[in-house]
């Protein structure tokens, strides 16, 4: 499972590489759309990049420019559905809790009558 920071560059990218194609994103961009909630040098999103192409999310290529350089992305079936699985996981984790509270509310509710049945 990805890091914190990889996270976000892996939603980022998810949002912009919308099927099966080939998207140029330069890692400015990334750095723009992820500033609110994280601080990443270029060196940092070289590394994450790196990072989730070795972890099978997406396969890239640098690509060089005028403007600098950019890292052509596609995304592999794992990066296809990393927003979808992520969404149930955090579905699975909430109802995880929710059934937790019932059954204890439930047990302190069944405590509280058979504690009311045997004292008297």
């Amino acid at each position: 499972m990805p890091e914190r920071n990889e996270k976000l560059v892996l939603k980022y990218i998810c949002k912009v590489c919308i099927g099966k194609r080939t998207y140029l994103i330069s890692p400015h961009d990334i750095a723009k759309a992820i500033c609110n909630k994280a601080v990443l040098s270029i060196n940092e999103i070289d590394e994450i990049m790196a990072s989730l192409s070795l972890q099978n999310y997406i396969d890239f290529v640098v690509s060089d420019s005028k403007n600098g350089y950019y890292y052509c992305v596609k995304l592999k079936k794992k990066g296809q559905t990393y927003l979808s699985d992520s969404k149930k996981q955090k579905k699975a984790m909430l109802m995880l809790v929710l059934r937790s509270i019932f059954l204890a509310t439930v047990s302190f509710v069944f405590g509280l009558i058979l504690k009311a049945i045997f004292k008297s």
